[in-house]
């Protein structure tokens, strides 16, 4: 049974896509940790990225054990940790900050857990669109992504390179606001390059789901983002802007700006 549970006419990222194809944009999807450089510099940060043009905020719940990320965010959760950074600490963060930009809150499963049966509906309380659980496959709890799939919040799901179409399509079916498409394997971080065959995966996911397709990992400027952009409905960029942000919020904030303006140049 799917579990996508918000209609397009009540879902702040499904409207926000919409509008994007209306217009024939693309998404500009930004990564940033909560908690990190510091709480007040992540409320900063969170109205800048905003101010500068990201479509959908994804923030990281820090947890001590983020297998799936690159040293960078690895290093930015550890930071948040030690100031005292926690799934509920998150949503403060988003309180404060009062952006007009659809959120989504990613985590890896455990905080989710241990935040108890009425954090989804904290979440949405708090101004959260959206839920990402990096290590919950579908199929993975199916109790749990049923509680998920009832929630106020778009269920965000992973697929990656090497997921066979059919499976493809089963994960989109149980998902809803976008699929987040791995663009390769391995952690989180910046490369030099896309990933070859991109685009064949692009084109086999797009034949598995109407969902919108946004594709992240290794997308670290702009002629990257670019180049994603013109392939893909929207494009994913964390590690860049995590490292940015340890200089200055203004570092990072100048960075989605340069990357909003080259996917809107095409």
């Amino acid at each position: 049974m799917p579990f996508a549970s918000a209609t397009i006419s009540s879902d702040p990222i499904a409207q926000r896509f919409a509008a994007l194809r209306k217009r024939g944009g693309k998404a500009l999807v930004v990564y940033i940790t909560a908690g990190h450089p510091d709480r007040a510099r992540s409320v900063a940060l969170l109205r800048g990225i905003a101010d500068a043009g990201a479509d959908v905020i994804e923030i990281g719940v820090p947890f001590s054990d983020p297998l799936a990320d690159g040293p960078v965010i690895q290093a930015s959760s550890q930071r948040a940790l030690e100031v005292g950074m926690t799934f509920d600490g998150a949503l403060e963060l988003v309180r404060e900050s009062a952006v007009d930009v659809p959120l989504v809150l990613f985590s890896y499963l455990n905080p989710i857990v241990a935040a108890g049966p009425d954090a989804f509906a904290r979440a949405a309380a708090a101004g959260i669109s959206g839920l990402l659980v990096t290590d919950l496959p579908v199929g993975g709890d199916p109790e749990l992504e049923t509680l998920i799939g009832k929630s106020p919040l778009a269920f965000i799901r992973i697929v990656a390179p090497t997921t066979p179409t059919p499976r493809m399509a089963e994960i989109a079916r149980h998902g809803s606001g976008f699929v987040y498409l791995i663009s390769r394997l391995g952690v989180t971080g910046m490369r030099n390059e896309i990933a070859s065959g991109l685009a064949d995966t692009i084109a086999r996911l797009r034949s598995a789901t109407s969902l919108p397709v946004c594709v992240g990992f290794g997308i670290s400027g702009p002629a990257q983002a670019a180049e994603v952009a013109r392939l893909a409905d929207g494009v994913v960029v964390g590690s860049a802007v995590v490292r940015a942000a340890e200089t200055s919020v203004d570092a990072a904030v100048a960075l989605v700006r340069s990357l909003r303006a080259a996917i809107d140049a095409g």
